[in-house]
């Protein structure tokens, strides 16, 4: 997260109004619950891992066996089993 000086942004009245409850420490503001992006989406990770899942599940199909998949992937066992019997 990448912080922005106060005075850059916001109306000094604003500002003042702030100081009387923060002095010299950092406010987190969320994004509205409208804006809120969920994990993974603005990077695109999420979907890059449900690609992976999908040809994780697909190659447990075809017979590859859950070690050779969890070597494959660089997981354990126990997350392979997780990805193939989600849901």
């Amino acid at each position: 997260m990448k912080y922005i000086n106060a005075n850059e942004i916001l109306p000094e009245m604003l500002i003042e109004e702030l100081q009387k409850y923060v002095q010299t420490g950092y406010i987190y503001i969320p994004a509205k619950r409208e804006q809120h992006k969920s994990w993974g989406e603005l990077s695109g990770y999420r979907k890059e891992l449900e690609r992976r899942n999908k040809a994780i599940i697909a190659e447990h199909h075809r017979g590859v066996p859950m070690e050779e998949l969890a070597d494959k992937y660089c997981l354990s066992v126990y997350a392979i089993k997780k990805i193939i019997y989600q849901k």
